[in-house]
């Protein structure tokens, strides 16, 4: 075996040789990582980080955790792999946990690799069911970085990449940055879904297949829907014969304090695409949970999609043993209880003392802090500033989730009181640190 290399030698290989996402390359120099535990990430250097970003809000039981390792260890050694034709029962098993979860409403899953293919087999499972093929989103959104996916989304990465076709977008109800001058939360939702409706008909209900909504929209700010908005989306679907899709990719599974965040909201949707915190990210898989009457539409129509590795039985397996641990350990109730009694409270401290916080917002662990140049304009934190205040934020050891002006608060759910009062006394300090 080769001797280790020390962090200089891995690094120089790690900006020779790999490639990553959203970057520009040469500008480059990643955390080394050695390993993982529970709330804490370690480099090679052996310091200890407390994880306040899930990685990318997907760790939602923690690192490494013993029950989840262990299964996907004796899954490998009795079934490693098998073609995706093929079940097991660990596949049969997550799918029956899964859509017990979801409700009596749905039916199937279609185990995909994560949660941007979960998204293009959701708009093909709504085009065939359809037969129309636009698809309405949101500007304030993120699906996935793959053909349709990208296009659904609503942000500055869906510009350089669009080659599918039949994508609209529309604005989505967000109080704090309102684009209908509303005066009130109820007022947003309500001229929310005038607009949406006005895009509706000006599009034309005869070629939109699908309404696709994050039920709470994540990397673009973790913007809460008001009271009434998503079944207000339902009856618009209803009305004008639109699938609802919602992409609970990032808000599913324990992430806002419920199982899934549009069971908050009294309503059933027709399609739900799930990945990252159905087992954490241990192993790479996704999906799209069905409603019953898509499900029967499929029961003597083909479905034109497939992958190699759906249902694959290491993450079929990590899957079982996620959601178990997560149910044994009461991990979801942890995480509304955490969000309510500590996180909320404490962020509107922050609030109080640091006018740079200009809104709070957010629920379980799945908070955003929006930070402000100037809080009457509501004028964004600049890149620089923001650049500052994230390597405040990581020399005190601290591993921040930061997208534009904003700090994402989403630890893990296993997160204890004791560690949100530290991570907040690291954002006390790295704030007015960095002059805020």
């Amino acid at each position: 075996m080769a001797a280790p290399k020390d962090t200089a030698e891995l690094k120089k290989l790690d900006k020779a040789h790999n490639f990553y996402s959203w970057s520009v390359q040469g500008t480059l120099a990643p955390m080394m990582v050695s390993h993982a535990k529970g709330m804490y990430v370690y480099d090679t250097e052996g310091t200890e980080f407390l994880d306040f970003s899930s990685q990318l809000v997907n760790t939602n039981i923690g690192h490494s955790h013993p029950a989840v390792v262990k299964a996907i260890q004796e899954q490998a050694e009795t079934l490693a792999t098998v073609g995706p034709a093929y079940s097991s029962e660990p596949r049969v098993e997550a799918a029956t946990r899964i859509v017990e979860l979801a409700g009596k409403d749905f039916q199937k899953v279609f185990f995909t690799n994560g949660g941007a293919d979960a998204i293009e087999n959701a708009i093909r499972a709504a085009r065939l069911f359809t037969k129309k093929n636009k698809v309405l989103s949101t500007y304030r959104s993120y699906h996935g970085n793959t053909g349709a996916a990208i296009v659904a989304t609503g942000d500055w990465r869906r510009q350089p990449n669009e080659y599918s076709t039949h994508h609209a977008h529309f604005f989505g109800p967000f109080a704090y940055r309102s684009e209908f001058w509303s005066d009130s939360e109820a007022q947003e939702g309500e001229r929310a879904l005038h607009h949406l409706e006005r895009v509706i008909q000006s599009e034309g209900p005869d070629t939109i297949a699908a309404i696709l909504l994050e039920s709470v929209p994540g990397t673009a700010g973790i913007m809460v829907p008001p009271p009434g908005y998503l079944q207000g989306v339902r009856e618009l679907c209803d009305r004008y014969g639109l699938v609802m899709i919602l992409d609970e990719v990032m808000a599913g599974f324990g992430r806002t304090g419920h199982w899934f965040a549009f069971q908050a909201h009294d309503v059933v949707p027709d399609l739900i695409t799930f990945a990252k915190g159905v087992n954490s990210g241990y192993v790479p898989v996704g999906g799209v949970i069905f409603h019953q009457r898509i499900a029967d539409f499929f029961e003597d129509t083909m479905f034109p999609g497939g992958l190699t590795y759906s249902g694959h039985p290491l993450a079929m397996a990590s899957i079982n043993a996620a959601l178990q641990a997560m149910a044994d350990e009461g991990m979801v109730e942890n995480a509304k209880a955490m969000g309510e009694d500590h996180l909320r409270p404490g962020l509107l401290a922050l609030q109080a003392k640091h006018p740079v916080i200009g809104d709070v917002r957010g629920l379980g662990c799945f908070f955003a802090l929006d930070l402000v140049a100037d809080p009457i304009t509501k004028a964004p934190l600049d890149a620089g500033a923001m650049g500052r205040l994230k390597g405040e934020m990581v020399a005190r050891k601290l591993l921040p989730f930061v997208v534009d002006n904003r700090i994402h608060v989403v630890p893990p759910l296993i997160v204890t009181r004791e560690q949100i009062e530290t991570a907040l006394h690291i954002y006390d300090e790295a704030l007015t640190a960095a002059g805020f």
